[in-house]
């Protein structure tokens, strides 16, 4: 567990470093988290990202894999910032802990039911 615990940190080290330098990555999952025996944890697959603007703009809901996907997405939430990058490494980090899927729903309203 304190190996997990330590991937979180550094997952969480990553996004913040990205939302420094004004990313959202918009698509963290298992499969874009590398871990890399030495270096630790890398992000891959920005193909989702957007650079943040002020004020914020109005963005597709269709981001971020389903079972990773927050609620406010989930609910169709069109303006949203670097926030949507946080609910995702959460369910990760539940994922590593337990091996199952956090929320596994097949649907954006099937999502939210298994959350609530």
């Amino acid at each position: 567990m304190v190996r997990v615990l330590h991937y979180f940190v550094d997952l969480l080290s990553r996004i913040h470093a990205c939302h420094v330098h004004l990313v959202t990555h918009r698509d963290l999952k298992p499969q874009n988290v590398l871990i890399r025996p030495v270096d630790g944890l890398e992000i891959g697959d920005f193909g989702f990202v957007r650079t943040l603007l002020f004020p914020i703009q109005k963005y597709t809901q269709d981001v971020i894999t389903l079972w990773y996907r927050g609620p406010e997405l989930l609910l169709g939430r069109p303006l949203y910032g670097p926030e949507v990058d946080l609910w995702s490494p959460g369910c990760i980090f539940a994922e590593m802990a337990t091996s199952q899927p956090t929320f596994p729903g097949g649907s954006d309203i099937g999502t939210f039911f298994k959350i609530m």
